[in-house]
């Protein structure tokens, strides 16, 4: 029995999710179930495809709802879980799935492991530690920016290896260990290792380059990094450079997608009064309250441009 996971790409969440859904699934639904993976990724024009839904089973996990027929199981946590309001009312009349929402859990891996517990009886005191660094990391949960950005914690190395990784291979090999490893046994593999070094590197570099390229001005850093060779960072650098700040605005350019990033301090306090979602959502993007972005049509530059000008302009205010 083939059971098909779509998870959230290049996230730690999504990653955990995958992981804490494949062994519930193995350990109460199904023990022989062989578990296939793919990662998803928000792009301008979204929209699932039929083969993505191959197996006996289809689950979603962290990702935006889909109303395909064969899909039989949706987790999410995101205020835009939705592509259209028709999918959201399919959400709401179709009962056929397992299918579970609710934008107030701050990671999809903590609620997934909530509904395990509340509807199905369901406990895995193995993956605890999985499930409680998802809940810092997705909820940006850290006691400082200098813990954020440092990292120290074997989950904070894993999720720069899982954000920077080319292509989705090793996620889905991290996937299937973080179903029976510890996360401090995975990142000292010798693979893994190699892989995270360089990455490790280019993490350092990206600090002094976010440096040079931010304006701080009315509580908003912007930066713009086109053609800078860097299409991911570490969302918390600008406020570990840049203390003060309640706001970052950013526009970097990856292969399949110009990206508009939007995010505040988790330690701004009552000073953030924005919802980030709302806000990327006027212009085709969303996420959280506190945290979110948009996605362009590659080499749609000049656009991405505009609307962080205007968002920037929106934050200031």
């Amino acid at each position: 029995m083939l059971v098909r996971v779509l998870y959230h790409d290049h996230c730690f969440d999504g990653s955990a999710s995958a992981a804490f859904f494949s062994q519930f699934y193995a350990d109460r639904i199904q023990t022989d179930a062989n578990f296939a993976y793919t990662g998803m990724a928000h792009t301008a024009d979204q929209y699932f495809a039929d083969d993505l839904f191959d197996g006996d089973e289809n689950a979603i996990v962290d990702f935006k709802y889909s109303p395909h027929e064969r899909l039989t199981w949706w987790f999410d946590h995101h205020q835009s879980a939705f592509l259209s309001p028709a999918d959201a009312e399919h959400f709401r009349a179709e009962r056929k799935g397992n299918y579970f929402f609710d934008p107030t859990f701050r990671s999809c891996t903590k609620y997934i492991a909530t509904i395990a517990k509340d509807k199905f009886g369901y406990e895995n005191p193995f993956l605890a530690d999985l499930v409680k660094w998802a809940d810092i990391i997705d909820g940006a949960q850290y006691a400082s920016a200098q813990e954020a950005v440092e990292l120290a914690a074997p989950a904070m190395k894993l999720t720069l290896l899982i954000e920077a990784a080319k292509g989705s291979d090793i996620i889905h090999r991290i996937i299937g260990w973080m179903r029976t490893k510890k996360l401090e046994e995975i990142i000292e593999m010798p693979e893994i290792q190699e892989l995270f070094r360089p990455l490790y590197e280019r993490h350092l570099r990206s600090i002094d380059l976010i440096r040079q390229q931010s304006v701080t001005e009315g509580g908003v850093i912007f930066f713009d990094l086109i053609q800078k060779g860097i299409d991911g960072y570490n969302k918390f650098i600008p406020y570990y450079l840049f203390p003060d700040n309640v706001y970052t605005v950013s526009v970097s350019e990856q292969t399949f997608r110009t990206k508009v990033s939007v995010g505040s301090s988790p330690w701004a306090g009552d000073q953030v009064k924005h919802n980030l979602a709302t806000i990327c959502e006027r212009y085709g993007g969303g996420g959280h309250s506190k945290v979110g972005a948009i996605s362009f049509p590659t080499g749609a530059i000049e656009q991405a441009r505009k609307a962080a000008r205007e968002i920037v302009a929106e934050l200031q205010s």
